[in-house]
């Protein structure tokens, strides 16, 4: 596909939204890359980055290997999304300390609307795609309420990590950040990329050599999910598509637990800046909420969470075919 700059810069600006979405469990980059028009040459053009590519660079030049990978278009497009989201980690970073209940709000309500988007595109239900929503909601739910195996900020599990939150680049309706927020790893990644720029302004090179390091984990774990989940995912679809809608639907289902505004902390920990952290915490009415409960700010958040869902729906609806 010949491009102008012009049609660069526009994917550019889808990257953009792409990266917004990435950084905000409950929306998906790979929703807003459906509704853009540009899902399946993102997925085409993944699926053609391999080892292949040197052997090409060997034979027939860089310009032809760059040429056969759709190099530019992955280029302009990661650009977009890598400077949406260094632009709004500082914005959650502050929401997350100073306004966690409204912020979770609106994730709750962005989370509920994607439940129902995901939900209502089972075609056929029988026992067995009730029996796989059933277990993947209570097996989400535990998820929720256990107890980390691994520190958030370990490198190992950090790779893991990446590894899991890929999926929301290659399937519409669920959202790596949300994958990561379920692993209790979201804070952790959106302070190693506020880090990872401080530490490039400020030359703080222990800082930045700590931020690098968790980035590239979270980096490697992706690219390792990106390469093994763009098949399995896939053939899933082609072949139980409902079975699949109906697992991640659960899964969904029982992390909502997980984002629900208000909280009781019920253990600690000291993150790597030596602050005091929660470790484990349980889900609350807000009427037993120590403090301010914001009850109707929050409802009011939750229902422009929905309407954010909602509206992305009916934009994917009318895309030209």
């Amino acid at each position: 596909m010949q491009r102008r700059f012009l049609d660069y810069l526009v994917v550019s600006l889808k990257g953009i939204a792409m990266g917004a979405a990435d950084v905000v469990p409950g929306v998906s980059g790979g929703t807003i890359a459906f509704i853009s028009g540009i899902y399946e040459e993102l997925l085409e053009s993944i699926d053609g980055v391999n080892l292949g590519f040197f052997k090409t660079w060997r034979t027939d030049g860089f310009t032809e290997a760059w040429r056969s990978v759709n190099g530019n278009f992955l280029i302009a497009l990661l650009f977009g999304i890598a400077l949406s989201i260094a632009s709004l980690a500082k914005a959650i970073k502050w929401l997350l300390m100073n306004e966690p209940i409204l912020l979770w709000a609106f994730f709750f309500g962005l989370v509920i609307a994607s439940v129902f988007f995901i939900g209502k595109q089972i075609k056929s239900w029988n026992w067995l795609t009730i029996l796989s929503l059933i277990l993947a909601s209570v097996g989400s739910y535990l998820i929720t309420t256990a107890e980390p195996f691994a520190s958030p900020e370990s490198y190992l599990y950090l790779l893991f990590c990446g590894f899991l939150a890929i999926i929301a680049m290659i399937l519409p309706g669920v959202s790596g950040a949300f994958i990561l927020l379920i692993l209790g790893a979201y804070q952790t990644a959106i302070n190693t990329v506020n880090d990872l720029f401080e530490g490039l302004s400020s030359m703080n090179y222990e800082l930045l050599k700590e931020a690098f390091l968790r980035f590239l984990m979270l980096g490697i774990g992706a690219v390792i999910g990106l390469k093994t989940f763009s098949r399995i995912l896939n053939w899933m679809f082609k072949h139980y598509k409902n079975l699949t809608l109906a697992i991640l639907t659960g899964f969904m289902i029982g992390s909502l637990n997980k984002i629900w505004p208000w909280k009781r902390v019920l253990s600690w920990r000291i993150n790597s800046h030596d602050e005091r952290v929660p470790l484990l915490e349980e889900s609350i009415l807000p009427t037993s909420f120590e403090g301010d409960s914001k009850i109707g700010l929050a409802i009011g958040l939750m229902v422009v969470g929905y309407l954010t869902i909602a509206v992305l729906e009916r934009l994917g609806k009318q895309k030209p075919e």
